[in-house]
């Protein structure tokens, strides 16, 4: 569980839509050529840290690196023809990113938003099955609308001037890659990370912030999520599933004991691959 929770947080980090707040960084920044960006900033370090968390999960827990094969169960599929749409999604998902990527190496003019992605991925199932109103109605709405009303609060809090007022008494230097790494990291912990960047890409807007110090913001505030259980949104879902279907579950304790040291050496490499390369 650990290792699945580590791994998804760190990959995330070197996608414009392998989080929220790094989609917020890639449409707010702006980031131009986001997916080529973010590769070039954060693929490296990503991979460098991914072979931190094998490590440091394995100096933990050595008795679960065993030659023990792995139990697999496959859920039986129930409806033909939706697995089918399913597939098709896939396929429109990897032409879409493709061709996103493609159009910003050969003709710029032509390029169109992330945004596009998702509409063009959501349509075989919702166009073409005879269960779409089914699908709509499992949307997780609830936490569309609870991410459109913090956007709203967010501007409103902006706007009274009391996160400045925060960030200033901080003392943390917003126009360099290591004040934006720790600033994320420590203040995501607080407010949560798309909330934080939300309130983050103004005040580096005015700063005259670069691309690096965009993908410091990405990347510190999705590496947060690694330090305690309640820093990502995928932490909570993975220890919900995990109790509801297996009957295991993780402590903030043993969560904790990995996750901070591995928090503060993803901000390492993330700092020196931003600052140096």
């Amino acid at each position: 569980l650990l290792a699945l929770a580590f791994s998804i947080t760190v990959g995330s980090v070197m996608s414009p839509i392998g989080n929220p707040q790094n989609l917020l960084v890639a449409l707010k920044g702006p980031v131009a050529a986001p997916f080529l960006t973010f590769l070039k900033y954060l693929g490296i370090p990503t991979l460098l840290n991914l072979g931190a968390v094998f490590l440091l999960v394995r100096y933990f827990y050595p008795e679960e690196f065993t030659q023990c094969p792995l139990k697999h169960s496959q859920e039986p599929i129930r409806d033909k023809a939706l697995a089918r749409l399913a597939k098709a999604t896939a396929w429109v998902l990897a032409v879409m990113i493709t061709a996103k990527i493609a159009l910003v190496v050969l003709d710029p003019a032509l390029d169109f938003r992330l945004t596009w992605i998702a509409l063009a991925a959501a349509a075989p199932g919702l166009l073409f099955s005879s269960r779409r109103l089914e699908i709509i109605r499992k949307v997780d709405w609830s936490t569309l609308a609870f991410f459109a009303a913090m956007f709203v609060l967010m501007q409103a809090v902006w706007n009274t001037g009391l996160f400045q007022e925060l960030l200033r008494g901080s003392g943390a230097n917003l126009a360099s890659v290591p004040g934006i790494l720790g600033a994320s990291v420590a203040l995501s912990q607080l407010i949560s990370n798309v909330p934080l960047v939300a309130l983050s890409l103004p005040l580096l807007s005015h700063t005259g912030a670069g691309t690096r110090e965009l993908m410091a913001l990405a990347a510190g505030s999705t590496i947060a999520g690694n330090m305690f259980i309640l820093g990502a949104a995928s932490n909570v879902i993975i220890i919900q599933t995990a109790e509801k279907k297996a009957g295991e579950t993780l402590t903030f304790r043993e969560f904790a004991r990995i996750g901070v040291p591995l928090t503060a050496i993803n901000a390492i490499i993330y700092w020196i691959f931003l600052e140096l390369f």
